[in-house]
């Protein structure tokens, strides 16, 4: 019998405040705390809480497996702002069918900068996960699904079941994402359905698509018509309500949908389910690094022009004077490091370009740039 994976990223950054050259030395606060607080809430009331009830409905009825990825800033802004949110996370996981990931606490790309920083990211989540939730992440998904060879053979010496990554046609190499892999080191890894996935979290509300709209039996027919053990369906949380407003019919979809894939015969489970209850058959090489993000499917939606290169560079030039003579800055370092901040300064066109203009809350890639650029000179004066 097939199973779904249903995964869903759940994130929000720090996002900086409007940060000028005439602040340097005289602010040290960075962060737009009152931006925040109201994405946040606004969020939380159109998605997060509404769909959080939705699902621990589903799971009484149905019994359907759901995994999460909780970002360790999203947790902290709930504790901070949002406890009846955080309360009803917790009460899902109480459940027993819903898994939570371990990734990267600022959902930042320390991997590729600094192998301490990222498994220092990697136990702060875990920690966090555990102090608020009573449970320990099994399986592991990098900030964006970023992933490589090198990536997965440091999760594996981490002690992870396996990996969550994007099901790029170019590693897949014309076979179906629809099966376990094993890395070149033997770890388990997931890859992403990203066809049936966007059809959901991008096309859903779309009148121009030929499939609208898209019903949830119409949705359970193709998933029972895919070849392949385990149908990997992953997608930002904020696709419910959110990016897909309740008027579009979203949570409509959701809610009838568990019935209509348990009438295909095809049923749930979590990540850690699905990789013990399935044998890895066939090697997903990842040379170069994947992602889930952008056509390109790669780093370029934060490392793909200049800006975005100096900046990262800046960053994690200033670790060991931080870490070594003033850990009273780490955490607000740490926070620089999410990788929100760099795509904001995506200068990339068409589609990809009017994705992360809808995330940035700066009028343009530059002005995200200059903000940044003025913190960490501010910073810089800080340490020196």
């Amino acid at each position: 019998m097939s199973s779904v994976c249903l995964y869903f990223q759940v994130h929000q950054p720090f996002r900086v405040k409007k940060y000028s050259f005439f602040d340097l030395g005289k602010d040290h606060h960075y962060f737009d705390e009152s931006l925040n607080k109201e994405v946040l809430n606004k969020v939380s009331d159109k998605c997060y809480l509404p769909a959080n009830a939705l699902f621990l409905d589903l799971i009484k009825k149905h019994d359907i497996k759901i995994t999460f990825s909780l970002s360790g800033v999203f947790l902290e802004q709930l504790e901070q702002y949002r406890p009846d949110v955080l309360a009803s996370f917790q009460e899902l996981v109480k459940t027993g069918n819903v898994e939570i990931l371990g990734e990267t606490y600022y959902h930042s790309l320390a991997f590729f900068y600094s192998q301490d920083e990222f498994k220092r990211q990697v136990q702060l989540h875990d920690e966090k996960v555990a102090s608020l939730f009573g449970v320990t992440p099994k399986v592991f998904r990098n900030t964006e699904l970023l992933y490589n060879n090198n990536i997965a053979s440091c999760i594996k010496k981490l002690g992870y079941l396996g990996s969550l990554t994007e099901g790029k046609d170019a590693n897949l190499k014309g076979r179906s994402p629809n099966h376990v892999y094993n890395s070149l080191d033997g770890l388990p890894v997931l890859t992403r359905n990203y066809k049936l996935t966007d059809d959901v979290a991008f096309r859903f509300s779309s009148k121009t698509w030929k499939q609208y709209p898209l019903t949830s039996d119409k949705y359970a027919h193709w998933l029972k018509s895919e070849y392949g053990e385990t149908i990997n369906l992953f997608m930002d949380y904020e696709t419910i309500g959110e990016h897909h407003w309740e008027d579009t019919g979203i949570f409509d979809f959701w809610k009838e949908l568990p019935q209509a894939v348990l009438d295909k015969g095809l049923q749930f489970k979590t990540a850690s389910e699905t990789l013990n209850s399935l044998e890895a058959k066939e090697t997903f090489d990842a040379p170069e690094t994947i992602s889930w993000a952008d056509t390109e499917r790669d780093l370029s939606a934060w490392l793909g022009n200049d800006m975005q290169k100096e900046a990262v560079k800046r960053l994690f030039n200033l670790e060991n004077s931080i870490k070594s003579n003033h850990p009273e800055l780490i955490e607000t370092w740490a926070k620089l490091l999410t990788s929100d901040l760099l795509y904001y300064i995506s200068t990339k066109h068409e589609s990809d370009g009017a994705v992360h203009d809808y995330f940035s809350p700066f009028a343009s890639p530059y002005d995200a740039y200059l903000y940044l650029m003025n913190i960490l000179s501010d910073l810089e004066l800080s340490i020196s």
